[in-house]
């Protein structure tokens, strides 16, 4: 290990932590619809806005974030990410004391731009703490890790804490918010402390190495990225993919707690959910530790392919055995008083949709390397328009909730046919839409 890479360890650890706290802050909005929607008696739809709110601050502040990164540097832009962060979970927070739906929507959207600065800033920092290269990347690797981790505990965490979703409140987690704060607070005071070579203008040397020689930008570099149809299509995807796997286990939680179905049939049902859910950003991460073991064998638009059409056949069969009464033992956290940790009966749609988590784990990786094949430079502002188009889950789950209200609050397994819509559009995308027919901008 290097004297520079040592140095760095206490930063890079606030890194990776801060890389969770991405999925922390992000995963917990779903559960807190959930309350959201019993404490304040509103619609699924209605409770659903914190996660809109979240996801839609990454459209408002996509491009501004690159532009503050490109100003300002990693340590500034993630000094600022972390500021905003910790005001907004102190909004959401304060907004358990003041019993305010407004002021909490208010902090998720607060915070939805803080989670899209962190987004922007943490990858290429963790590879440069690292050195760069093989090094930089594992750690990457290792923030993705965490990242899934820290998702998948606070869905577990929130059905624990919550006693009975009917008397659900906001208070019942501050737990978890004033965790969030703590963590925040510590990642500030570390980052402020750390050395981070930079560059006069606040980019690290060789980011952009063309600039630091003072050429003139060539005709590639001017070119936008939505010259390219395979990126636009592309993009389009990515507001489809991020949509659907946010919306596939937000709706699975809401359907097996509501109390007006009462589906799982015991009294723990808010944990057993939360773990049922959980289990689909477990999977995730299962998935893209396969996704990483055959990517050097399978390619991007195999893999896309392959997941697309079993994410079909899953969704499908979801929807279909929706009537069953056919159970399947899954393990869970029960919160009882003589078995914290247990096996429980879910219905079978509810594993198939669990299952889906394999499928979206690797989806990402995949639309990204097909869209920007052969754009060049235009790869960087490429990047910059996807983190606006991770907009969609907020919007898609939003759908899909609206459905469940439109149909008497009753239609959860109905609301999937925007995850078939969504997947049979990555398909598409997978076997036609991700051909580059622009080749000759490239000879520009």
């Amino acid at each position: 290990m290097t004297q520079n890479l040592k140095q760095n360890i206490p930063a890079i650890i606030v890194m990776i932590f801060l890389f969770g706290m991405i999925a922390f802050v992000t995963n917990l909005a779903s559960p807190m619809g959930d309350i959201l929607k019993h404490q304040f008696t509103i619609s699924n739809l209605e409770g659903t806005l914190g996660v809109f709110a979240i996801f839609i601050a990454y459209a408002i502040m996509g491009y501004p974030a690159g532009r503050i990164l490109d100003k300002h540097g990693y340590k500034k832009t993630a000094l600022l990410a972390i500021s905003i962060g910790f005001v907004g979970v102190g909004i959401q927070a304060f907004s358990g004391v003041a019993e305010s739906f407004g002021i909490y929507l208010l902090g998720a959207f607060v915070a939805g731009f803080s989670m899209c600065l962190l987004n922007t800033v943490v990858n290429p920092m963790l590879n440069k703490l690292g050195g760069g290269g093989n090094k930089g990347n594992q750690l990457i690797q290792i923030g993705g890790v965490f990242s899934s981790i820290s998702g998948t505990s606070v869905i577990i965490l929130t059905g624990l804490l919550i006693p009975s979703i009917a008397q659900a409140q906001i208070s019942d987690v501050f737990p978890l918010m004033f965790a969030a704060l703590a963590i925040f607070a510590v990642a500030f005071v570390i980052i402020s402390l750390a050395r981070i070579p930079e560059n006069s203008r606040g980019i690290p040397a060789g980011v952009y190495p063309e600039q630091e020689r003072g050429t003139g930008m060539t005709a590639e570099v001017a070119k936008s990225p939505l010259a390219y149809r395979h990126f636009v299509l592309g993009a389009i995807g990515v507001f489809v993919y991020v949509g659907i796997e946010v919306g596939i286990p937000n709706v699975l939680n809401k359907w097996l707690q509501n109390p007006t179905l009462n589906v799982l049939g015991a009294v723990n049902a808010e944990a057993v959910a939360a773990s049922v859910a959980a289990t689909y950003w477990f999977l995730m991460l299962i998935g893209r530790f396969v996704g990483i073991a055959v990517a050097s064998k399978v390619s991007a638009k195999a893999m896309l392919t392959f997941t697309a059409c079993l994410g079909l056949i899953l969704t499908l069969s979801a929807i279909f055995f929706a009537t069953s009464s056919a159970m399947v033992s899954m393990p869970v956290f029960k919160n009882e008083a003589y078995a914290l940790f247990g096996f429980a009966n879910v219905p079978i749609s509810a594993v198939f949709l669990v299952c889906l988590g394999l499928c979206t784990s690797v989806m990402w990786g995949g639309i990204f390397n097909l869209a920007v094949e052969g754009l060049g430079k235009q790869t960087e502002k490429a990047s910059g328009i996807f983190m606006m188009m991770v907009c969609g889950g907020g919007i898609l789950p939003l759908l899909q909730n609206g459905i469940v209200d439109m149909t008497g609050g009753m239609g959860f397994l109905t609301s999937y046919w925007v995850v078939v819509a969504g997947l049979l559009y990555l398909l598409y995308y997978a076997l036609i839409g991700c051909k580059n027919v622009n080749v000759e901008l490239q000879k520009v």
